[in-house]
């Protein structure tokens, strides 16, 4: 039973620490939000000769480096501003947007880090110089906007979408200044209840390892002519009043006598701790001879035969 108690506990244990950090964590983390509950970050300047940024992937950079913006409801702002004012951003299938932007100079965004302060972005190209001209008026976007776009990662999951960022004229020469917002109405939640249950699971594991044992019940057998004078020492008169305290006893310390012990009868042997403990084998008999099977045999023998 102590056993299956320790193994329970740990196993409460086991589940319940990272289970509380990973609340604390996140409660962490939210202390950071804004007013309305979501969270903001700027990106790292921006910087191209090219007329364009383009995100290859957005989920598959989404899936890399932000996976939880791809839970529940949340859903994702992006601002952009260059020195001239607002930018244009816009959503469409990747095959598209490749055969745009093919005759003029981009640049393509490989990775969008998270960390501390602005995040730091880092950009390949352009692969050329050619300077062309694009339209940004276009049927295939799915999501678009000049200043900033917004959108649910979640229902745009799976599929193949880049992001665009230009000039509104097309122009060359970027300088943007970006701001990404998160909203996700399940992270203040999520942040408490791991807290609560950590504290749940690391409370019982608590009371389980922690709990006294239960004292173990020794029951003493006695002979039937032993009743008497063990049931006078306890101050009862039959074995039904066995547990019942008498009105006028008064509990004192009896202490039993040579005589008393004559009285309830022989003590039963000691248990030996050790094999040196052990009494001598084969024992004697009252006569000091020495008892041996092979003895009593051969006088059964004799005895047989006489």
């Amino acid at each position: 039973m102590r056993f299956v108690r320790a193994l329970a506990g740990m196993l409460l244990l086991v589940v319940g620490i990272p289970t509380l950090l990973a609340g604390g964590a996140l409660w962490t983390v939210t202390r950071h939000a804004d007013p309305d509950g979501s969270f903001a970050a700027r990106v790292e300047p921006v910087r191209t000769t090219g007329q364009a940024v383009l995100v290859d992937d957005v989920d598959a950079l989404l899936r890399a480096e932000a996976p939880f913006t791809r839970l529940g409801h949340a859903r994702l702002r992006l601002e952009a501003r260059t020195g001239d004012g607002p930018a244009f951003v816009g959503l469409a299938p990747t095959d598209e947007v490749r055969r745009w932007l093919a005759p003029v100079p981009y640049a393509t965004v490989d990775r969008l880090a998270l960390a501390r302060g602005p995040l730091p972005v880092r950009l390949t190209g352009p692969a050329s110089t050619a300077a062309g001209t694009v339209a940004v008026e276009q049927p295939f976007w799915v999501r678009q906007g000049v200043g900033a776009v917004e959108w649910s990662p979640a229902e745009l999951a799976g599929r193949r979408l880049s992001l665009v960022v230009l000039r509104p004229d097309g122009g060359a020469g970027l300088d943007l200044r970006l701001r990404a917002e998160l909203r996700a109405d399940w992270f203040r939640p999520l942040a408490w209840g791991l807290l609560g249950g950590g504290l749940l699971l690391v409370g019982s594991a608590a009371l389980v390892l922690l709990r006294p044992a239960r004292p173990r019940e020794v029951v003493f057998v006695v002979e039937p002519d032993q009743v008497p004078v063990l049931a006078g020492r306890l101050g009862v008169s039959s074995l039904s009043g066995l547990g019942q305290r008498r009105p006028d006893a008064q509990r004192q310390l009896v202490s039993v006598g040579a005589g008393d012990r004559a009285a309830i009868g022989p003590a039963l042997p000691r248990r030996p701790a050790s094999l040196a403990d052990l009494p001598p084998w084969p024992p004697e008999r009252p006569d000091g001879a020495v008892r041996s099977a092979g003895v009593d045999r051969a006088s059964a023998g004799t005895a047989e035969s006489g």
